[in-house]
């Protein structure tokens, strides 16, 4: 779990500090870091909590930082729901560049 390290020495913590927010020991905290041991699911999801991350990107199965909420066409407004019908349109290789574009984007605005 590389990402643990990062997100733990991006936040100023220790190990034992973490250890001591996520009332495990330090040792588990350097076994998770260094792939001894993997956390549980109830782990990992209050790691995601804390770093406010999303578990995927903890593990590093998405490259994407921030949690997303679940949105169904009735949630978005007349803009959203336009942009997001254009997207569906798109081929597959578009659709592609979009997010690529939209996370170039968020990455240098700072989201």
């Amino acid at each position: 779990m590389d990402r643990l390290k990062e997100l733990r020495v991006k936040m100023g913590l220790s190990q034992q500090a973490l250890a001591d927010k996520l009332n495990v020991s330090q040792q588990s905290i350097c076994k998770y870091e260094n792939d001894t041991i993997e956390p549980n699911i109830d782990m990992l999801k209050t790691m995601a909590d804390l770093f406010d991350v999303s578990v995927d990107y903890l593990i590093g199965y998405s490259s994407y930082t921030h949690k997303v909420e679940e949105v169904f066409d009735t949630d978005l407004n007349a803009d959203e729901l336009s942009v997001l019908q254009k997207y569906r349109a798109l081929s597959p290789s578009s659709r592609t560049l979009v997010k690529q574009f939209m996370n170039e984007f968020l990455r240098l605005s700072g989201e």
